[in-house]
Order: structure tokens, then C-alpha cells, then sequence
């Protein structure tokens, strides 16, 4: 099947016809090929201990048609302490490729059962690999890091954006190698627990402004995403709110964004790339769903979860995060639409790369 056009949610395969496994992914241009990198969840299916199968990647010229490129980081399937055994809660995988040493470095979140969130680093030659690990178990200025993102800054500097877990987002510069941070950071948006905490930080640079879209904190259930903007990557940023036009869910069309992709070979096009988790949530929730409801209910299990002041429901919800099939799930990619400095992302069933210039 050879596909011309995004049609947002929908089933997506690859050229061999199976479906994409590049969640929580993102995507680098290396010449004039595109790759797109995610977590590969082809055998998480919510009834066995398998989170993941490594990291993904697939080719394209199109951005339609992706070629399946293999696991490029694969999982450790004998050592069940290393960070890549498929037990393990390995997250959103982020590469991106630094000019004086030639290498591409990846930073993978892990989180463990305990509840700590830490970060393993791994730099290869190639974007499709062999990757070795550099550093694992780091916790970024001692902090316990969850959702993140990378940014390459003209001047070559990067910087690394990080939930600080349950509690603010903080923005650290790296180290010139870009494995590990240099102290210096800043925190930003500071919210006391979930669902409010901000995360999924996905960012993009336009017209002298510096942009953030997060999301809440609601596990896999969808929730209504924030856009932020700045004149500086330390901030400070002003919150302009949902992006998501007309969207009544409240569940950004049913989706989180993992990452902004910005052609580079047209004049003014970025693409929020984004995870559908729960493609059937419309079904399995009804009218309650249409109508915001359900996010609702959601989001006041996790206050009552953080809160010792409120009794928790008694009703458990009817999905788990831990139970959750990941390997049927979708994507939703829709263009960015300004209007002066303000972002917003308009639902479309279908659309081109071929409509922008």
C-alpha cells in the first residue's frame, strides 16, 4: 500500500504492510532522508511483562512511506537489571547528532519500579547504529527525571528538557559531548501533583520564539495539552493554553504529543507528531467521553491519588496503565497553525505535505 497523504488516528503501515513501531518518537533528517525513531512496542500487549522491544527506526523521502530500517537500539533480553531488558519502563527515545564529535546521541528515560526516573546514554556513528551505552542510571542534577526533549541550538549548544518528576519542568543546558548535563538549569512551570504537573515536553523554535507543548499528568489517559512560549530557552514563558481547537474531550483529540517536527524543506511547515495510546476511549467511554467527562473523572483519580485530603473513588478506572495493549496503538500528526504568535492544532481527517510551501 503506498499511502500520499496523513490521515490523522487512523492505522498506519509501514511499507511492508505491519503496523509503525516508533512511539513516543521523533523524527531527524539526515540528507534528504527522513527517520522516524520511537519505541518499538510490537509485543507489549498489556498480558505479558514486556514494555518494550528497543527502539525502532524506519526511512522515508515522503514522510507518507516509511521503510522499516530494523531495531536500532535492540532490548537485552538475558540481563534483567540492564536498562534495555523489555521489563524495564523504557521511554521516549530522543537522538539527535553533534557536529564536533560525529556522533548521534540518544537518551532514553528509564523508569524503575521503585519509582525513580533516570536516564541511560547511548552515541553511535550512524543514525541506524550500532549504539553503545555511555552512561546508564544518571539522575540529571540529582533529580529524578521523567518526559523529556533535546534541542540543538544554531550555536551547537543543547539543551536538555526534563519533567522533574511530580513537580516542575526544568530546562538544563549539556555538556559540549551532549551525554550528561553541566549544572546549570532552570525550573519552570511548578505545579504540586498530578494531574496538574506538566510533561511530555515537546519543543520547536519559530520567528525568535522559543515553544513548549506538555501535557498533564494522567499516565496513558489523554489530557488536555498546554502551549507556552519564550524569547529565551531558560524562559521566562507565557502559557497560552490548549492548542487543541474546539476540543470538547478535553484529550487532545485523543492523543499526546511526543515531539514537534519542523521540514526542513518548507518555508514554515512543523509538525506535532503525537501517540493515539487508547485508540477505542470514544467507544469505551461513550458520551462521556465527547463531553469531557471522562477526562474529568481521570483527572480527579489522580488528584485523590496525590492528595491525602480526598477520599479516592472507590470505581476503579477501567483501563490500567500497566495493562494497556501499546502495540495497536495509533498516531496523530497535524500541522501547526499561527496566528501571530499563538499556536494552535486544528483537527484534520486527511492532509498533505504538498499544501505547504
Amino acid at each position: 500500500m503506498k499511502y500520499n497523504s496523513i490521515k490523522p488516528g487512523q492505522i498506519w503501515l509501514d511499507t511492508n504492510g505491519e503496523r509503525i513501531q516508533a512511539h513516543g518518537g521523533s523524527i531527524i533528517t539526515v540528507d534528504d532522508t527522513f527517520y522516524w525513531y520511537g519505541e518499538n512496542k510490537e509485543n507489549t500487549d498489556g498480558r505479558n511483562d514486556i514494555w518494550h522491544w528497543g527502539v525502532k527506526c524506519y526511512a522515508s523521502k515522503d514522510l507518507y512511506n516509511w521503510e522499516d530500517k530494523g531495531i536500532i537500539i535492540p532490548p537485552d533480553t538475558e540481563d534483567e537489571s540492564s536498562p534495555l531488558h523489555p521489563k524495564q519502563f523504557m521511554d521516549r527515545p530522543h537522538i539527535i547528532y553533534n557536529e564536533k564529535t560525529k556522533k548521534f546521541v540518544c537518551w532514553l528515560k528509564i523508569m524503575k519500579k521503585d519509582g525513580i526516573q533516570a536516564s541511560t546514554i547511548l552515541t553511535a556513528d550512524h543514525i541506524l547504529g550500532p549504539y553503545t551505552i555511555v552512561k546508564s542510571g544518571l539522575r540529571p542534577l540529582n533529580m529524578s527525571a521523567g518526559d523529556f526533549d533535546l534541542v540543538i541550538a544554531p550555536d551547537g549548544k543543547a539543551y536538555y528538557y526534563f519533567e522533574r518528576v511530580h513537580s516542575e519542568l526544568v530546562c538544563a543546558d549539556l555538556t559540549a559531548d551532549f551525554t550528561d548535563v553541566t549544572g546549570f538549569y532552570s525550573t519552570h512551570f511548578p505545579n504540586v501533583q498530578p494531574p496538574y504537573v506538566r510533561e511530555a515536553p515537546a519543543y520547536f523554535y519559530r520567528k525568535g520564539l522559543h515553544y513548549l507543548f506538555t501535557s498533564g499528568t494522567t499516565g496513558y489517559h489523554p489530557n488536555p495539552s498546554e502551549v507556552a512560549y519564550a524569547k529565551s530557552f531558560h524562559g521566562p514563558w507565557e502559557v497560552m493554553g490548549d492548542p487543541h481547537t474546539c476540543d470538547l474531550s478535553r484529550t487532545s483529540y485523543n492523543s499526546q504529543i511526543t515531539s514537534v517536527f519542523k521540514h526542513p524543506f518548507k518555508k514554515d511547515l512543523y509538525i506535532a507528531l503525537a501517540d493515539r495510546w487508547i485508540p477505542s476511549l470514544p467507544e469505551m467511554a461513550g458520551e462521556d467521553y465527547h463531553t469531557g467527562k471522562r477526562y474529568s473523572k481521570i483527572a480527579n483519580q489522580y488528584k485523590a491519588a496525590f492528595d491525602n485530603d480526598i477520599e479516592r473513588e472507590s470505581e476503579e478506572d477501567d483501563h490500567n496503565d500497566l495493562t494497556l495493549n501499546t502495540s495497536i496503538s495509533n498516531y496523530v500528526w497535524l500541522p501547526v497553525r499561527f496566528d501571530g504568535d499563538k499556536a494552535y492544532l486544528d483537527w484534520r481527517d486527511e492532509w498533505k505535505i504538498e499544501d505547504y510551501e
